[in-house]
């Protein structure tokens, strides 16, 4: 299976909404390309991010229920890229709009959108680039055609359209791209613009030494042109096409009522073959898009492939679900005959049984190991750094949907107690915030894992008005920004020395030679 090197290294978590920009949002020009040289000044080799896809107000913009599985977020574009191309004028800019502490995307999404329909009118449609790309990507008409519906029936989910383009049948279908073949060729137009500025983006990640991790959320959104265009291998009521089960977790570290996210289920278990090998290879397919975009993919929910919560899409919560064996090994198997090896950090949390932790080590995939989950007084607990047995392993301080460690380490989540302890292990005697953060990225940097991923928040010692996402809430998450000055050259010395004295400086990439690209 996997073969993983044993090179140390260390990196950020920031999701490029996060990033500085003058545009209200990070975005994948200038504000990626100098985010790159922040994490290259700051000795670190591995960017993480969360998914890039566009998102959905309904949903509270969250990334993890998007429109698509495949297409990237317009609101990511550059719009300064767009001036260097000709497509507008720079004075039709405005970097005076916006809060540089927080991103409204109703805001943000106005003046991007229509920045982007005047730069549309200027762009030459027959550019035999764009036509080539309009050709050769598969997933583009759907998603195309589904956000042009959207637009025409006013934003109202696929499932409540006539029910003809609902079917999908093949007359409604050819009727409507013939009709919105305008809007189709916007949608296009934009998914173009992404590609190309993200080559770019690569391009500068690869320069500069730096993995860049992405992101797969395990489900995708029920108002989505991926189920919309393959919707026989979800578990939907045939004549509604309302779900009959949606997905979740059960009750945990995080709410007491457990998560009902909502998603549709794979059909999983289904006894038609050709619905089982459907579903295979839109996997497929999903897994090779995103490792033509970057380097490393961390699989969102990875114990839902051992197996997945199933909750009646009745029920409110997600107390009443029950357990259902996934795909499995195989499914892993077939994926790696099908692209090679696969450069995958599995994401392991909540409810780990030993099946789920047997299929991980099978597959060679490195788990997570998250420190705000260490300090529960118990010497065996799985997350302290020195019960780690296998270097193959990620060590993070916080994920984005923990809250950041200074809020953490305040939060009435640990007691007196357990702050004194902490300390110690960081041998410190007093249980003071003081440089708190410090502490544990010291402690990440230090342990065996192999790499260690740090929340931006965390390198920055920022408290839980920073916080990305609470889980379980419906709104107010996603919105957080960094200013660019609180990026300063002191904080990257820092991070540089620390990773030094840790064995976690980058060393020289070798060349790819797999169907995707180096092992972690």
């Amino acid at each position: 299976m996997t073969k993983h090197s044993q090179t140390r290294a260390s990196g950020i978590l920031a999701h490029i909404t996060s990033l500085p920009s003058p545009h209200g949002i990070g975005d994948i020009g200038y504000s990626s390309w100098n985010f790159l040289e922040f994490l290259h000044k700051s000795g670190q080799t591995l960017w993480q991010f969360l998914p890039i896809v566009p998102t959905n107000p309904i949903f509270d913009n969250s990334p993890y229920m998007g429109n698509s599985a495949f297409a990237g977020s317009p609101l990511l574009l550059s719009m300064e890229l767009l001036v260097e191309d000709g497509l507008l004028p720079k004075t039709d800019l405005k970097s005076d709009l916006f809060s540089e502490y927080q991103t409204s995307f109703q805001e943000v999404s106005v003046y991007k959108k229509d920045l982007l329909q005047s730069a549309f009118k200027l762009f030459i449609k027959d550019d035999e680039q764009f036509l080539g790309f309009r050709k050769n990507c598969l997933w583009l008409n759907d998603y195309c055609l589904f956000m042009s519906l959207k637009d025409t029936y006013k934003q109202k989910g696929w499932f409540d359209w006539p029910a003809d383009i609902a079917a999908r049948k093949p007359k409604a279908l050819a009727a409507a791209q013939k009709d919105l073949a305008p809007k189709i060729t916007y949608y296009a137009f934009e998914q173009f613009l992404f590609h190309k500025q993200w080559q770019l983006l690569q391009q500068n990640a690869k320069d500069k030494n730096i993995r860049l991790i992405g992101d797969i959320p395990i489900y995708v959104g029920w108002d989505s042109a991926d189920v919309w265009a393959n919707q026989e291998i979800f578990e939907l009521n045939k004549k509604n096409y309302r779900p009959t089960n949606v997905a979740g977790v059960p009750p945990d570290y995080f709410s007491k009522t457990g998560q009902r996210w909502g998603n549709p289920l794979y059909r999983w278990n289904s006894q038609d073959r050709n619905i089982q090998k459907t579903l295979q290879q839109w996997w497929t397919k999903r897994f090779q898009a995103m490792f033509s975009m970057v380097d490393i993919v961390r699989v969102d929910h990875f114990r839902g492939f051992e197996s997945y919560w199933s909750i009646p899409a009745a029920h409110k919560t997600a107390v009443k679900g029950k357990w259902i064996k996934g795909p499995g090994k195989a499914f892993f198997d077939d994926l790696q005959n099908q692209l090679g090896p696969l450069n995958i950090i599995a994401e392991d949390l909540g409810e780990i049984t030993p099946e789920v932790i047997q299929l991980r080590d099978d597959l060679g995939f490195p788990g997570m190991k998250i420190l705000q989950f260490a300090f529960d007084q118990n010497r065996e607990n799985a997350f302290l750094p020195f019960n780690y047995t296998n270097s193959n392993s990620v060590i993070y301080t916080g994920t984005h949907d923990n809250d950041t460690t200074v809020g953490w380490y305040l939060s009435n989540k640990i007691n007196d107690s357990q702050r004194l302890e902490i300390k110690k292990y960081c041998n410190k005697k007093t249980h003071d915030v003081g440089a708190i953060h410090k502490d544990l990225i010291y402690l990440a940097l230090s342990s065996v894992s192999n790499y260690a991923i740090i929340p931006l928040q965390d390198i920055l010692g920022f408290g839980n008005d920073c916080k990305m996402n609470s889980p379980g809430s419906k709104e107010g998450n996603w919105t957080w920004r960094c200013a660019e000055r609180f990026l300063t050259h002191d904080i990257s010395d820092w991070l540089r020395a620390q990773c030094e004295l840790f064995g976690r400086l980058p060393t020289p990439v070798k060349e790819k030679t797999s169907k995707q690209n180096s092992q972690i």
